[in-house]
């Protein structure tokens, strides 16, 4: 268990960020526009998309609880993400001190400990494996309750469902974000659990897709990528919803979807694009 963390706000505004630099959590200065400031920031707004899928009507009490602990687990994130130390020694340390970072906004959280950390990584918030193992089960406890994907899913259905769609495309914008971060040293951890929150915010959708959800959204069944189906000289569907062929819902990402094998990347005749898990 963590010890408590004493983030102290204040005043929001400082002024200290006007010249377009602002804090790391180590104190060093560096540009906002520096790769691990596009990274927790692109986290931070990942989890204000959270905060509007929790607001979408019919989503489940159990799933509303995990994006609530998740949006609390991305902070942690940010928080390990704020703070430059080597892959090697990033994982599992801990964090008691309260040194000044940058606040979501622009402000500065203020702490006793106002120098500089010698030892960055010797008392930091990390994340570990644990973080990316809970949502591993959270994964698989709800695909079991999935039918298999026969196609890439179209976005959309119920209000939760499309939100969490959203979610999803920013989780994996986080993601490429904290990859970018990799060369000057950061915790492979986080990439790991951004990695596998996509996974879980695409079988959630698909979930807030399922059974009575989609009929009071007033949509048949759950919409399926139907490869060419508006090329020139095709018939084309009215029925962009997947009753088109009845295939109806479907699996997972990471389990029955369309290339089991779960690739980021793929050609234009494979389609479907970052849909599916690496």
């Amino acid at each position: 268990m963590w010890p408590t963390m004493t983030v102290n706000l204040t005043r929001i505004y400082t002024k200290l960020g006007d010249s377009g630099e602002t804090h790391l959590g180590d104190m060093s200065r560096v540009s906002k526009l520096h790769p691990r400031v596009e990274a927790y920031g692109t986290i931070d707004e990942l989890n204000a998309t959270l905060g509007v899928a929790l607001l979408a009507p019919g989503l489940s009490e159990q799933f509303a609880g995990w994006l609530a602990r998740i949006q609390n687990d991305l902070l942690d994130l940010g928080a390990d993400l704020s703070v430059p130390g080597t892959p090697e020694g990033s994982a599992g340390k801990e964090s008691a001190n309260g040194d000044t970072v940058e606040a979501q906004d622009g402000g500065e959280e203020s702490g006793p400990n106002r120098d500089r950390d010698p030892d960055p990584d010797s008392s930091r918030l990390r994340v570990t494996p644990q973080y990316t193992a809970w949502l591993e089960r959270a994964c698989d406890e709800v695909n079991a309750t999935l039918a298999p994907l026969r196609s890439f899913v179209i976005p959309g259905g119920t209000p939760a469902s499309a939100q969490l769609h959203v979610c999803r495309t920013v989780c994996r914008r986080a993601e490429r974000r904290a990859i970018a971060v990799d060369d000057e040293g950061a915790n492979p951890e986080v990439v790991r659990y951004l990695n596998r929150l996509s996974d879980l915010l695409f079988i959630l959708a698909r979930a807030a897709n399922d059974g009575e959800e989609l009929e009071a959204a007033g949509a048949r069944s759950e919409a399926l990528w139907d490869p060419g189906a508006h090329a020139a000289g095709s018939a084309g569907g009215d029925d962009r919803r997947s009753g088109r062929d009845g295939s109806g819902s479907g699996g997972s990402r990471g389990g029955s979807s369309p290339d089991a094998g779960g690739s980021d990347s793929r050609g234009a005749n494979s389609g479907g694009g970052s849909q599916s898990s690496a």
